[in-house]
């Protein structure tokens, strides 16, 4: 089994620097919708993210362009260190800390205002 998320966003491509310029994913596949993009699936090793605009969501699943959306990732890594460089300049939703089950975490919004931690279990 595996699972993907699936992000809907307004648009798409304001949150391409956020995945592919900052942290490194790889762009697989676009669908255009007119003239943006509907649809891509993002890679970063066993990592894949799937983001889709409503405008795509209105014609593939109607009703499910009604609703509103908010996601919230936890992406582990192995150090902070290099997160917090692609991240220089993204305002952090609280200040770096440390959780109470001992997790180091960094959590920022996407350009689509999804929730996205990065989180250190050293």
């Amino acid at each position: 089994m595996n699972i993907v998320a699936n992000l809907i966003v307004k648009e798409i491509e304001p949150c391409l620097e956020f995945w592919i310029t900052r942290l490194g994913f790889e762009q697989t596949l676009e669908v255009p919708e007119g003239k943006k993009l509907g649809f891509v699936i993002l890679k970063k090793g066993k990592a894949e993210l799937m983001l889709q605009s409503v405008a795509s969501v209105a014609k593939d699943v109607p009703p499910m362009a009604k609703d509103a959306y908010r996601s919230t990732l936890y992406i582990t890594v192995n150090d902070l260190a290099p997160v917090r460089k692609a991240l220089d300049g993204i305002p952090y939703v609280v200040p770096e800390r440390r959780t109470f089950y001992g997790a180091d975490e960094i959590i920022v919004r996407d350009p689509a205002g999804n929730l996205v931690f990065f989180s250190c279990h050293a």
